[in-house]
């Protein structure tokens, strides 16, 4: 069973969470896993059985035992009559594999796939090899709740699939991880907060299920900020997610000897947010796909600080049933990946109509495979004059600036473009973001379902109490600011007019994509990670002003968007490209990207130890 970790602040609670189905079935009908048997020995057709140890005597004829190593491996022999070949096996079976099991998890999931059923690894191998990963970073925090016994059971019943011939899909035994504001039958989904503490769902968010009908393992729950409000993963109340890339060679060796001793503790970088936890998880390689959520660049905003791809597709191609909603009219369930390949195989398993969810699409969506040579000499790039936003740093500027020169030379057109309503689109979005905020925080009263105060003096009270007490105060300023947009007094003058500006900004994308553009690029943030102790010195208004203004008028149009790691930056910490592109053209945007990605040739993390984990 996976222990609570308890960590700092001593105010806010850290680590990591065991579901409450590892100790006992939390549904009627689900059984305790029970471990696989040693598997008996069986004879092989056409080779004699070993003989009885009775008739183990010299036998008349018989070639002598090898006396040293060599004439042992000319014989073919393990040295010591088979031990060393069990331990392997026992190695293997309990999670190890050495150089072999840490190259796989550095694989893609169309290359774990095929060594999953050629047998050079097993589920349960992964599943432990990812879980072990788990606990030796634990200081990222990246994990609310790891469901260790939940997961190694579906391993094994993803391994015994195999062993049949008869695997769910590409995702068969592969381990994921999904943010912890989509509900998980019988595993804790907390939202970071404590309104959700205990709350235990009685269904899967259609996004798992249709993950878990693919046969894919269920890691944990990753942290992000409370009710995914932020952009650093800082504000949850189990503690900040600490960026994979603070404890990467590339970030020490270039920064580590500027730092001030005073803040060592601190020096360590923001993954973003509010996915956070799940750009931590897949870039720390403890999984290889996470789901995250996007409403304003929750999913591209995390993807570009850790150097992994963020997938935010079109609005109603994949289902929010059993997402716990913040903007219902903006959010979008999203992908982090290594790969832009790794994306394209995830959204297949997850696209297409939902009838629980009546703004997901009618028509049938087709899973697809990218080109292995994508081409893009004949399309066009479009580059919008407003995304070189104030703040945006010299870096990102430049990164940016060889980007759209790797098109141009690869025979795309590549233009500057114009939207004009972007530098409203801000502003517009957090009138309607704490709008719809405040209506459906309105359902956490302590009356149906999580934090209910003690406080009992009068049913008005016991409200006031349990908000308090449940929320923090993002989330309740939020929620105050929302409810003055709503006024009556206020309502046509914010939140109408804002409704209309989001209108113009959607028609500003369609007047470029009119006009002949296929994808748009963009940058993703306007600069690299900074580290805990200067973000901490905003407050999340500010910061999440800042970091969602080059990503949120994607989700007010309701366009797919993808983030790229592209380069790294001056002090070894990754940056992201973003592309834009039509409604429902996620192949062609996912092409692109491919090629992109092809080109750019981002280099992995190299992760040292977590120290402190």
């Amino acid at each position: 069973m996976a222990e609570r970790a308890r960590g700092e602040p001593p105010k806010q609670r850290t680590g990591t969470r065991t579901s409450r189905a590892g100790s006992r079935p939390i549904l009627p009908g689900v059984p305790i896993p029970i471990p696989i048997p040693i598997p008996v020995p069986v004879p092989v057709p056409g080779r004699e059985p070993a003989p009885p140890p009775s008739s183990l005597a010299p036998q008349p004829n018989a070639r002598p035992a090898p006396r040293c190593r060599r004439q042992w491996r000319r014989c073919g022999l393990p040295q010591d009559g088979g031990a060393q070949a069990l331990r392997r096996r026992r190695t293997r079976r309990r999670g190890g594999g050495g150089r072999r099991g840490e190259a796989m998890l550095r694989a893609s999931l169309r290359q774990v796939s095929a060594a999953l059923k050629e047998g050079q690894v097993t589920p349960t191998e992964l599943c432990q090899k990812c879980l072990a990963l788990i606990k030796s970073t634990k200081l990222l925090n990246a994990y609310i709740t790891v469901a260790e016994e939940t997961a190694l059971k579906q391993a094994e019943e993803s391994e015994e699939r195999y062993r049949r011939g008869q695997p769910l899909g590409v995702l068969d035994g592969i381990p994921i991880a999904v943010k912890d504001n989509f509900n998980t039958a019988g595993i804790e989904t907390t939202c970071a907060s404590n309104m959700l503490k205990g709350y235990i769902p009685p269904y899967n968010a259609t996004v798992v299920q249709k993950l878990q009908d693919q046969g894919a393992v269920l890691l944990g729950k990753t942290n992000l900020d409370e009710f995914a409000m932020g952009s650093g993963s800082t504000d949850g109340v189990f503690g900040p997610v600490r960026n994979p890339w603070s404890y990467s060679r590339q970030y020490k060796e270039k920064s580590a000897p500027k730092s001030d001793p005073e803040h060592e503790e601190f020096k360590w970088v923001i993954t973003g947010g509010s996915s956070g936890g799940s750009a931590a998880a897949v870039s720390s390689f403890t999984c290889f796909a996470a789901l995250g959520s996007d409403t304003g660049g929750s999913t591209r905003n995390p993807a570009a600080h850790c150097g992994v791809v963020g997938l935010k597709p079109t609005y109603g191609l994949i289902s929010r049933h059993g997402l716990i909603p913040l903007v219902n009219s903006m959010d979008v369930p999203g992908i982090l990946t290594r790969c832009v390949d790794d994306a394209a195989v995830v959204l297949g398993s997850l696209a297409g109509h939902d009838p629980k969810d009546s703004t997901t699409i009618q028509d049938v969506f087709q899973p697809f495979e990218l080109p292995n040579m994508p081409d893009v000499s004949k399309l066009c790039i479009g580059i919008p004059k407003e995304y070189n936003a104030p703040g945006l740093s010299s870096e990102i500027l430049a990164v940016w600036s060889k980007a759209a020169d790797l098109f141009k030379n690869a025979g795309a057109k590549v233009i500057e473009v114009s939207l004009p309503h972007t530098p409203y689109s801000i502003v517009c979005y957090h009138v309607l973001c704490t709008a719809e905020v405040a209506s459906n925080m309105a359902r956490f009263d302590g009356l149906e379902y999580g934090h209910r105060s003690d406080v009992n003096e009068s049913t008005e009270s016991m409200y006031a109490a349990t908000r308090r007490e449940g929320f923090n105060d993002v989330v309740r300023g939020r929620i105050l600011s929302g409810n003055y947009f709503l006024l009556k007094q206020n309502y046509e003058d914010y939140f109408v007019k804002a409704q209309k500006v989001r209108r113009l900004i959607a028609n500003d994308f369609v007047k470029v994509f009119r006009s002949g553009v296929d994808i748009l690029l963009t940058p993703t943030t306007l600069s690299d990670a900074i580290p805990y102790i200067e973000f901490i010195k905003e407050d999340n208004r500010t910061r999440s002003t800042q970091d969602d203004i080059l990503t949120q008028a994607a989700n007010m149009a309701g366009l797919p968007a993808i983030s790229v790691p592209t380069a790294l930056s001056e002090r070894g910490l990754p940056v992201g490209l973003q592309f834009i592109g039509r409604s429902f053209q996620e192949k062609q945007l996912l092409t692109v990207a491919k090629w992109f990605e092809k080109q750019v040739k981002f280099p992995m993390i190299q992760l040292e130890e977590v120290k402190g984990a």
